[in-house]
């Protein structure tokens, strides 16, 4: 005996989901170009008066969480990387993305930061590392704990560390994986009520 189920119709959730989805479809697509335009800011910007670029907030993918701000990017090349791209922002800058592959065969495109509001799982693992000399480790989202990339510190340091110490070296630095991070002024522009809707 066959059963036929009738189709059920749209509710708020699914109906929210689905316009979730549409939203940020776009910027799936160039999932490099909407994190990494936080980066863009001129001469000024960099000797610290503020430019928009420099306090440009970087996000959490997945739940928002304010993690950086464009000032904190700070390039750090790698010789194994399977690839590297600057790209060149309206406002000049440019910012150093490196294609990176895991012993597992999975690939991920990552920009370094000096700086960014992460957790970080220790102890540290100076086995393959993407960055010779140095020792690596998990970062999450402090919020929602998605795994946002890896944070790195020398290898000649102890497997764990305080945060504070992380923090405070000007050796240390992340690698957060481009496609998990969002520019703040890149997501409200996704979420503008279009002008016809507005009376």
């Amino acid at each position: 005996m066959r059963v036929s189920r009738r189709p059920q119709p749209f509710t708020a959730t699914t109906l929210h989901r689905v316009s979730f989805v549409l939203l940020l479809y776009s910027s799936l697509l160039q999932p490099a170009d909407a994190c990494a335009a936080a980066a863009e800011d001129t001469e000024e910007g960099v000797a610290g008066t503020g430019t928009s670029s420099d306090v440009a907030l970087i996000l959490c993918r997945a739940c928002g969480h304010e993690l950086a701000v464009g000032a904190d990017i700070h390039s750090v090349p790698s010789r194994l990387s399977l690839s590297g791209r600057n790209d060149t922002l309206v406002g000049g800058r440019r910012v150093h993305v490196q294609l990176f592959e895991n012993p597992h065969g999975h690939k991920f495109e990552v920009i370094t930061f000096r700086r960014a509001d992460v957790d970080v799982h220790w102890p540290a693992d100076k086995h393959f590392s993407w960055f010779p000399g140095f020792s690596w480790t998990v970062a999450t989202c402090p919020r929602c704990h998605t795994h946002l990339g890896w944070a790195f510190q020398p290898s000649v340091w102890p497997d764990i560390v305080s945060k504070t110490t992380f923090l405070e070296s000007k050796e240390t630095f992340l690698a957060l994986i481009t496609h998990r991070l969002l520019r703040e002024d890149f997501a409200s522009s996704l979420l503008m009520t279009p002008k016809s809707f507005t009376s």
